[in-house]
């Protein structure tokens, strides 16, 4: 490594001759990281050295899992809209990666991904803890780089940091081997780029194109705003209110734009699609004019792909010209900032003519069916007790992590968002073990804010050790663990299309009638595992409510709690999430009941 006179104290020139992992830090902290999540290895032991000597600028928080780097690094990302950094060694850290890099990837979050590697002269030896992890993320990655020249690191590192923030936002992978790390240069922060043909600059939608979009909303009917994560990433929520305000247009999100609109308005439809809501599925099914905002036309929104909005006009407004036209056929397909778009379509706007008609019919189908569950339960249900959590926080504005399952879409449809970034969703890959990471990473980007994490205990299994985390960094993230010990979803399918065969859905002990389908739904006595022991081990608090009559002084006593808290609550399984279109159907193939 290159030779310091203060030891542990950062260099402060670029004249002075300095080693690759320095450079790699330094250059973080130029672009402004204050928090990276890393967890150590052989590989990239000269990084984890480098970042103890910037300790004063940069946060360093150790996860207990490489999955926990990249979720909690995208909890700070999703929370914050800016770039989020983990940092694994090489083989088996640089793999756990892996899932998080793909999620960031399908749901369009800023991500760095760091990464140490063996020596360059062991690159395809089959070195210990050796994986080609440029080539295993090839597919996953907005771009990526195995860097085997110290001097390119200050600019790789640029580049990285714009490729990942700019555009459509994405994950970059930065593979470094060892040998690399060690080596010495006088650094160039101000290297020139080396992006032939990338456009940082995004694409705006030329003045013709808003005039269209503006003459389709004066003809409409039956309009109707599809609006998704596309709003929240490009800031354009409140240019996306003016626009409901001028012309009295319905909203729907997707489960990424949950909050780009209030979901206490009177013109929200709420979420649309394989859950969304009766209301929303149907108002799309008959709108004459579909505006389609930040959106890609998912499967779980769209079903039978050729049906949805069929006797509609669309209009498809992206960032990323890849979309358009790819799942769903656009009449009037923009490649745009979307916040563009809608600035400069709220200056001419005009809304259509007797819209009332169809606002009403659309209110009126919210009236008839809306997103309900049984009041009248003993117990605690899981749309209850997130109800009875969105009531009692809804006012202290918290940020919200779900994992992935039946509570993720419970949450979707029960806690009303107002604000974009509330909502922290594994939407597009649907990582079960998202939840409690990405908790982590927004409350360490909020120190003083109320982080939320509503899992699943199959979810939350699978990233539990990251409580460890939350106590030793002084995070005090709050879970809400609906614990029914089966993974919902997939039993659901199975009650509804399998004749409730149970196929190792069942989390309990495999002695139990229920392992095989034969309980009387009650679980033990005793449910397991025992939560709250495993919280309280980790350094947490934790308690546990069964009865509804308990929940919201439970639920009081988890948001005062100083430091994170698990609230184990029983909640029965045999809820379904409804309504529900089966996959690859229609909105008139919808379970209701």
């Amino acid at each position: 490594m290159g030779k310091s006179k203060t030891k542990n104290k950062p260099r402060k020139s670029s004249e002075e001759i300095t080693s690759g992992a320095d450079i790699l830090v330094q250059s973080l902290v130029q672009l402004g990281v204050k928090i990276i999540f890393a967890y150590p290895g052989g590989a990239s032991m000269p990084l984890h050295q480098a970042l103890t000597r910037f300790r004063d600028q940069i946060r360093t928080i150790l996860p207990r899992h490489e999955q926990g780097c990249g979720f909690a690094a995208q909890g700070l990302a999703r929370s914050t809209g800016q770039i989020g950094v983990c940092m694994a060694t090489s083989g088996p850290g640089a793999t756990n990666l892996v899932t998080t890099i793909a999620d960031a990837k399908l749901d369009s979050v800023p991500m760095i991904a760091i990464t140490g590697q063996v020596h360059a002269a062991s690159i395809g030896s089959d070195a210990f803890q050796e994986t080609p992890i440029v080539e295993v993320c090839r597919g996953i990655t907005k771009h990526h780089y195995l860097v085997t020249d110290v001097q390119d690191i200050a600019r790789v590192v640029k580049e990285a940091y714009l490729v990942a923030t700019t555009g459509r936002p994405g994950p970059v992978l930065i593979d470094i081997p060892k040998n690399v790390q060690l080596d010495s240069c006088v650094p160039d922060y101000d290297a020139k780029l080396n992006l032939p043909g990338y456009r940082f600059e995004s694409p705006q939608a030329k003045p013709e194109q808003i005039n269209q979009i503006a003459a389709a909303i004066k003809r409409a009917k039956r309009p109707v705003i599809y609006a998704g994560g596309g709003i929240v990433i490009a800031e354009a929520s409140a240019a996306l209110r003016t626009l409901v305000q001028k012309t009295g247009i319905p909203v729907t999100t997707t489960l990424m734009g949950l909050g780009a609109f209030p979901g206490t308005d009177r013109l929200s439809l709420d979420m649309l699609g394989m859950h969304g809501s009766v209301y929303s599925n149907l108002a799309v099914d008959q709108a004459d004019l579909l505006l389609a905002l930040g959106v890609r036309f998912d499967d779980r929104v769209t079903g039978k792909v050729e049906e949805f909005c069929k006797h509609g006009k669309i209009v498809h407004v992206d960032i990323d010209a890849s979309e358009l036209n790819k799942n769903k056929a656009a009449h009037i397909p923009v490649c745009s900032d979307v916040r563009q778009v809608l600035e400069e379509l709220n200056q001419i706007v005009e809304p259509p003519e007797n819209l009332s008609e169809w606002v009403d019919q659309c209110l009126q189908w919210k009236a008839e069916d809306p997103l309900t569950y049984d009041r009248q339960y003993s117990g605690i249900t899981q749309q209850s007790a997130i109800e009875t959590l969105w009531k009692l926080t809804r006012e202290m504005d918290p940020v919200v992590a779900v994992g992935v399952g039946q509570h993720q879409m419970w949450t979707a449809q029960f806690y009303k968002f107002d604000q974009p970034r509330r909502l922290l969703s594994s939407s597009g890959l649907g990582t079960m073990g998202f939840g409690l990471p990405t908790a982590m990473g927004a409350q360490a980007a909020f120190p003083d804010r109320l982080v939320i994490d509503i899992d699943g205990d199959g979810s939350f299994q699978m990233n539990i050790q990251e409580l460890g985390t939350c106590y030793c960094e002084k995070l005090p993230v709050k879970i809400m663990l609906l614990n029914n010990q089966h993974l919902g979803m997939v039993m659901q399918w199975e009650d509804r299309f399998m004749q409730g065969n149970r196929a190792h859905t069942y989390l309990g002990p495999i002695d139990h009638p229920e392992a095989v389908g034969q309980g009387d739904g009650q679980g033990p006595a005793e449910r397991y595992p025992k939560f709250v022991e495993i919280a309280k081990g980790y350094g947490c608090g934790g308690s546990q409510v069964k009865k509804q009559a308990d929940l919201e002084a439970a639920l009081k006593e988890m948001i005062a709690y100083d430091g994170p808290y698990l609230l184990d609550v029983e909640v029965p399984y045999q809820e379904h999430v409804l309504p529900m279109i089966p996959g690859g159907h229609t909105v008139r193939d919808m379970i209701r009941k």
